[in-house]
């Protein structure tokens, strides 16, 4: 099981990777099956994909910004929803010069703009192509039949190795991305 635990963790980080350099956009992590709502990430971890200091982490959780989910301790842990919340926010605030509180309007806006487009895309569906289950804290979720995305998380765990280990080159070409990008990504755990 731990090891399980070991390849879905190199997953997340290789989507957090390519959510950080634009390579990846959260609807289509979403698309292909991957919870971005998974609290997967340290305050560390988050602090060395994303490229900024810790201490940016927790400020933004204090002025409610970036607002991680908490563990039984305390300590905080980030999906790639809150990577990708933090990856804008650190644009608009050092490439555009917004405030904090204009960068809290911006994404509260976005995010709302995000939810309306999906459940237009879900409308657009034909009926039956969703099946509902439980999340880890027993809320109902939906959950999308994609053949496409399980046979792309197939590939990444029949893979797992080469991603790590392996040249990026005898992947197939719908993970290559993503063994390039786990040659970049450093987890401590």
């Amino acid at each position: 099981m731990a090891r399980i635990a070991q390849q879905i963790r190199k997953a997340y980080a290789l989507c957090a990777q390519m959510l950080v350099e634009g390579r990846a956009e959260l609807d289509e992590l979403d698309d292909m099956g991957f919870d971005v709502n998974l609290s997967v990430f340290t305050v560390s971890q988050a602090a060395t994909v994303a490229g900024v200091h810790p201490q940016t982490l927790r400020q933004y959780d204090r002025v409610g910004l970036v607002t991680p989910r908490r563990t039984g301790g305390g300590a905080r842990r980030y999906s790639l929803r809150d990577l990708d919340r933090l990856v804008q926010a650190q644009h608009l605030s050092q490439d555009e010069s917004i405030n904090l509180a204009g960068i809290t309007r911006i994404l509260a806006l976005q995010e709302e703009n995000r939810q309306l487009r999906r459940q237009v895309r879900r409308l657009r569906k034909p009926a039956g192509s969703s099946i509902f289950a439980a999340d880890a804290d027993g809320d109902i979720v939906e959950v999308q039949r994609s053949r496409r995305a399980r046979m792309w998380r197939h590939e990444i765990h029949a893979h797992a190795r080469e991603i790590t280990a392996g040249p990026a080159q005898s992947l197939p070409p719908a993970i290559r991305p993503a063994a390039e990008a786990a040659t970049m990504v450093v987890w401590r755990g």
